[in-house]
Order: structure tokens, then C-alpha cells, then sequence
């Protein structure tokens, strides 16, 4: 047995050395700093502006990550799924362009990514405190572009939040767009499961089948661990989760995360603490709220940006709540190749409707 010791010894060096060879490239990979922003020649463009800052929102340090071509134009406030999910990897993935026609701020939120802090204390982590904490990062913004109003985007939990910011300070705001809408996700979940089940038994996949039927969502039981577990690999094997294209949440999600240069190698660690520990404490709330009734006058323009193939949160839901929503202007989009995220799947037509529309107090570009 003696003589095998050499060999063992030199195969765990050997991963000892690919370890450290790893950690080497993540930390030369995480400068902590977004790219600035470059025109056609590559060159860095005049008067634009790619920075992180962090400021003191409601007695904790939180961060933005902040992008324009040009930061005298109209502000955008973006804000980010989960609970607990910073979205700017995906616009390193799926570049959006939005820069180039707002100052976008990617806001990461109370408890997610870079304004993630053990030290947060659990009762402040309450969508009460979210909407307190909205308000004053947007009012952080009016002040420093000189803006009395700015524009609200909010994607999936993000718009679960947005939404109810938007019901409750609609002056702040020039208008609120909520892209893969959260109405009533309990209920999203249970059409998720149903169209799942139907989906794998066309494709003949028992065993996706079994497993589907061993993890049971219903509306008077609400959703057991076995689907939590499995809702993400199900959706985004068949393109029904974040984006049409993304097949794995490892690759799609987890490997850009850790390869996404705005971060420092300790706040990809702590994307998924945040992630984790967001979610342990909002997502219960959300899943059980019936926006319809929470949020069904909004005194300001309304925008629902839903992709055809999202089944993270409903369609037809996000729909029928459109068509109850009250609102001075309301444009319902229906983006044909899209799942979770159409800003980041067609940011084309994206782009357009922000131009056409949005910024014109319009809805020409709208579905009929």
C-alpha cells in the first residue's frame, strides 16, 4: 500500500495547485467595477458614466450599479427579481442597450448582492420596508441627475414590489413598466405545474413526469419543497424560465454570476447568501398576495411588458390583471420569443417601446 502514498500525494498537490489556479482567475475576474462603456471604435465614450456607488437608504449600506451614455437624460430605477436576485449579470449575458437611452440604475436591493450584510436585521426585511427603501433610493436619484420625476421598471419580484410602489407615490414616477408581471403567484405556481405536467407528457418524458407528480402545488396547499426544488429545472429545460435560450441555471445563471467583473470575489459569495436569506423572509408574502386587489388604480402610466412563454410568472394572469388595472395610460406587450425576461430577450423591440411609448406618455406600439 506504501508504494501508492507518492502517487496519492501528488494527485491531491495537483488539485491542490488547480484549486488555487482557480481562485487565481476568480479573483483577476472580480475587479468590483462595471466596464465602462464603449462606443463602435471601443473606445471609452465621451461624458458617459459606469460606476458603483453605495449610499445609506433607511440606515444600511446599500450599492447601485449606475450606466448611461449620457446621464443628463431621463433616469431609470430597475428593480430586481428573486426575492433577493441581482439582475446586471444578465445585461452583461443578454446586453439590453438601455444605457445608451436612460441612466439606468441597477439597484441592489436590502439583504441582495452587494447590499447584502449579516448585520441587517430580519424585521427590516419586509416589503414595507422595500417600498420605504424604493422611494428613498429614487429620491436619492432626483436629486443627484437633477430629475423631478424618473421611470420604474420592475422585473418578476421585482415587480411585485414595483407595482405597489408605483399605487403608493405615483408623483415620484414619470411611469411604472413591470416586466413578467407577479399578479397572484400561488396561483402562477399552479398553472406552472399544470402546464409543466402537459408539456413532458407531449414530449414523452416519464421520468420528468413522475417527478412532477411527486412534487404537488395547489392552491389550498400551496407549493411542497419538492417543487421548489424542482420548478427551475423543469421550466428552463423546455426555454420556460428566465429566457427562451437559458437551458440550465448553473450555466444561465450561476457561472455569470461568478464570471461578472462589477462584483469583488466576496460579493459573488454573497449574491447567494442574499439570494438564500432574501427569500427565507419575503417570499411566503408574495406568493400569497393577490395584487388585483392590492394594487388595481395606479395614477400614472402603466406598461406590462410579458413574454408569450413565461411560465415564472403567468401570462394570462399578468393580463387579466392588466385588464382590471385603472390607469390615465396602459399599454399591454406581448413579446412572441420571450419567456421570464423580454428586455433582455428582445431588447429591440424593448428599446422601441421605451422610445415610442413610454417616453411619449403613449401606447401605439401596445397589443390591440
Amino acid at each position: 500500500m506504501s508504494h501508492f502514498l507518492p502517487y496519492l500525494a501528488g494527485f491531491l498537490l495537483l488539485i491542490l495547485v488547480g484549486l488555487l489556479a482557480l481562485a487565481g482567475v476568480l479573483v483577476a475576474w472580480s475587479p468590483g467595477s462595471p466596464a465602462p462603456l464603449v462606443g463602435d471604435d471601443g473606445a471609452p465614450i465621451e461624458g458617459s458614466l459606469s460606476e458603483r456607488v453605495f449610499v445609506d437608504i433607511n440606515g444600511t449600506r446599500q450599492g447601485l450599479i449606475i450606466q448611461s451614455r449620457d446621464p443628463s437624460g431621463p433616469v431609470l430605477l430597475f428593480l430586481h427579481g428573486g426575492p433577493g436576485m441581482p439582475t446586471f449579470f444578465l445585461n452583461t449575458t443578454h446586453p439590453s442597450g438601455i444605457e445608451q437611452d436612460f441612466t439606468v440604475i441597477w439597484w441592489e436591493q436590502r439583504g441582495a448582492g452587494i447590499s447584502f450584510d449579516s448585520g441587517i436585521p430580519p424585521e427590516t426585511m419586509s416589503v414595507e420596508q422595500l417600498i420605504a427603501d424604493t422611494v428613498a433610493v429614487t429620491n436619492y436619484l432626483r436629486d443627484r441627475f437633477g430629475q423631478d420625476k424618473i421611470y420604474l421598471l420592475g422585473h418578476s419580484w421585482g415587480s411585485y414590489l414595483g407595482i405597489q410602489v408605483a399605487t403608493a407615490r405615483p408623483d415620484l414616477f414619470h411611469a411604472y413598466i413591470g416586466m413578467g408581471q407577479v399578479s397572484y403567484q400561488l396561483r402562477s405556481e399552479v398553472a406552472a405545474h399544470e402546464y409543466l405536467l402537459g408539456a413532458y407528457r407531449a414530449r414523452g418524458d416519464t421520468a420528468m413526469v413522475r417527478r412532477l407528480e411527486a412534487a404537488p402545488v395547489s392552491m389550498t396547499d400551496g407549493p411542497s419543497e419538492r417543487w421548489m426544488r424542482l420548478r427551475d429545472e423543469a421550466m428552463h429545460r423546455i426555454g420556460v424560465g428566465t429566457t427562451r435560450d437559458m437551458r440550465s441555471v448553473i450555466t444561465g445563471i450561476f457561472l455569470p454570476v461568478w464570471f461578472c467583473r462589477a462584483y469583488t470575489l466576496g460579493e459573488k459569495i454573497a449574491v447567494w447568501r442574499g439570494k438564500a436569506w432574501s427569500r427565507s423572509l419575503l417570499w411566503d408574502e408574495m406568493l400569497h398576495t393577490d395584487l388585483t386587489l392590492v394594487a388595481d388604480r395606479l395614477d400614472l402610466p402603466v406598461y406590462f411588458w410579458v413574454g408569450r412563454f413565461d411560465y415564472t410568472t403567468n401570462y394570462d394572469l399578468a393580463r387579466d390583471h392588466f385588464l382590471r388595472l385603472n390607469a390615465p395610460v396602459k399599454g399591454f406587450y406581448t413579446f412572441e420569443n420571450s419567456a421570464h425576461s423580454p428586455l433582455f430577450e428582445e431588447p429591440r423591440r424593448a428599446r422601441d417601446i421605451l422610445r415610442q411609448d413610454v417616453l411619449a406618455r403613449g401606447s401605439s406600439l401596445a397589443d390591440p
